[in-house]
């Protein structure tokens, strides 16, 4: 998967350091979880706990490692090495990849725009068959005011405002949808739910390709390698009121609103 393909990068480059790093304390929200890594950097990403994990028939009951009580002190490495049936820990690998991406901006590592939005960068008006991976209601509203024909991959027509169902497109139907499409913008809980290695091949070399969302922020090199344009990512600027919002239930117009900002890389 490629988050894993992220974590084996970053390990190499920082010669197993990262791997030996803790998760120092967490937060699991409804829409957001959040960490705090040993050498003191906060990630976020956003919360999958699967379909069926609050009420498992008996012998699917989890009490291993990455379940309550024992998530705290968990190194990077056990966590990516982990091989169970627990929907969480894609989550928590994406909020760790997160916090290590916080460290290297700390360290100036990347350039970014501050408080940009991908998309506010393109010329919309060039592109004819764009697609959305997933229903985001501001960019639905923004891109349809415009000529390209917008289709929206997602998993139930429930997730759209009533005025924006026409532009729903069931999300198995991504492999007839994506090479057609010369826009293509990706939320990021597809690292999350394990989707975006499958959407990411069949995503045509000359297509612009954008990631967005706050599980969109992990190190950017290999997304630049394979046919990701821009990343549209959540830099936290206040960390001391991130565990707070994710525990009252923030989703990530909250973060936005008291504790974070938007940013856009570039592959350049």
């Amino acid at each position: 998967m490629f988050p894993d393909r992220v974590y084996k990068s970053i390990q190499d480059n920082s010669f197993g350091y990262f791997g030996q790093l803790t998760i120092e304390d967490i937060r699991i929200g409804a829409l957001l979880t959040a960490v705090k890594l040993s050498d003191g950097y906060y990630g976020v990403a956003s919360t999958n706990i699967g379909g069926n994990s609050h009420h498992p028939i008996k012998k699917d009951r989890d009490y291993g490692d990455f379940t309550p009580l024992k998530i705290i002190g968990q190194n990077m490495e056990s966590l990516f090495k982990y091989q169970g049936n627990n929907a969480l820990v894609q989550t928590l690998k994406i909020a760790a990849l997160n916090a290590s991406f916080h460290g290297s901006l700390a360290k100036n590592k990347y350039v970014f725009l501050s408080k940009t939005d991908p998309v506010d960068l393109l010329d919309l008006n060039q592109y004819s068959n764009i697609t959305m991976v997933g229903a985001f209601s501001a960019y639905i509203k923004k891109i349809s005011g415009f000529q390209a024909r917008l289709r929206v991959l997602e998993f139930s027509e429930d997730a759209f405002e009533p005025e924006h169902k026409n532009f729903f497109v069931p999300a198995g139907q991504f492999r007839d949808i994506l090479p057609t499409s010369d826009l293509i913008i990706i939320t990021g809980l597809t690292l999350v739910n394990n989707t975006f290695d499958e959407l990411l091949s069949y995503i045509p070399a000359q297509t612009t390709s954008i990631l967005i969302g706050p599980s969109a922020g992990i190190p950017p090199e290999l997304f630049f390698e394979n046919n990701i344009d821009m990343i549209g990512a959540t830099r936290i600027t206040k960390t001391e009121l991130l565990f707070p919002l994710v525990s009252q239930g923030a989703a990530g117009f909250h973060l936005f609103e008291y504790c974070a900002e938007k940013i856009t890389l570039r592959n350049e």
